[in-house]
């Protein structure tokens, strides 16, 4: 029903990139160039100005992309609408998680919405808080999940479950053998973490300016972009990480990791769904009811 053309289009402009377009679709390139073509022939404009190997909307690229965006809203709406009259839920669902969530938290979710609702198609993208946020403001996903502190003014967070950080080391370090640490032994310990944009480290540099500590403070061998990064790299050094306790339980019951504590300082956090404000389509809706509510794994 819906016409493909815009949903194309859409997909192009939104990336600036035709292939990733095609990356994105499931749809060869070729027809992505041949969908934007006829659009441009139905109205006898150039939607994108193409500047090398770049390309970006005209005027009229742009007028088109505003009223796609309403047109395909819409269409989703209406889908969802029809179909709940037989309450029989379908469409799709663009959900976006910060590296640690999509990682050790999301999954599970999605398996038990999935379950739920067999009949939605669900698509994920990955990245540090600050992307998946840009990435719900520019339309790419249709709710998000988070793990920072700071937020975003234009957009809407509701807390669905707690977490906590943990500072690990390998279990057979021989530089750090205790089981806790003082806030000043921590200044000196080598450290690897997440890097700037990480929700995970935002939570860090609260914690530790409540101490009167800032990261200039510490010894910071390595920024990681993933969990996984930091872990792998703590595993293979004498260096002290700061991860999730989620992204560690295996591990720590495996003997590979162990806990240090750091005297005086815990660092907890809540993970948020977050979504713009009055934008949320009704399959976004209806999975936020399903975490917020308390899935069964």
């Amino acid at each position: 029903m819906i016409d493909i053309r815009l949903k194309v289009f859409q997909s192009v402009a939104r990336n600036l990139s035709f292939t990733k377009a095609s990356q994105e679709l499931f749809i060869s390139q070729p027809a992505i160039s041949k969908h934007v073509q006829e659009l441009e022939k139905e109205y006898n404009v150039r939607l994108f100005e193409r500047l090398g190997n770049k390309i970006q909307l005209t005027k009229a690229g742009q007028l088109l992309l505003d009223h796609a965006n309403k047109i395909l809203k819409n269409y989703q709406k209406l889908n969802y609408d029809m179909n709940a009259l037989q309450q029989y839920t379908t469409g799709e669902l663009r959900i976006g998680a910060s590296t640690t969530i999509s990682q050790y938290v999301v999954p599970e979710m999605i398996a038990a919405f999935h379950r739920q609702f067999p009949d939605v198609r669900i698509s994920m993208l990955s990245g540090n808080s600050r992307e998946i946020e840009y990435a719900l403001s520019s339309d790419r996903i249709d709710i998000g999940m988070v793990e920072g502190v700071i937020r975003q003014p234009q957009l809407k967070y509701t807390s669905f479950m707690d977490d906590e950080l943990v500072a690990i080391v390998r279990s057979d370090n021989t530089q750090l053998t205790k089981e806790s640490i003082s806030l000043a032994e921590l200044k000196s310990i080598p450290i690897v973490i997440r890097e700037f944009g990480s929700g995970t480290l935002d939570v860090m540099q609260q914690a530790l300016k409540r101490q009167g500590i800032s990261l200039s403070d510490l010894d910071i061998e390595m920024n990681f972009g993933t969990t996984e990064g930091i872990k792998h790299y703590v595993e293979k050094s004498d260096a002290l990480g700061i991860v999730s306790i989620r992204s560690v339980n295996k591990e720590i019951y495996s003997n590979i990791f162990r806990i240090v504590e750091i005297d005086g300082m815990s660092i907890n956090r809540k993970l948020s769904l977050v979504e713009k404000q009055g934008e949320t389509s009704e399959i976004a809706k209806s999975f936020k009811r399903f975490i917020t509510a308390g899935y069964k794994g």
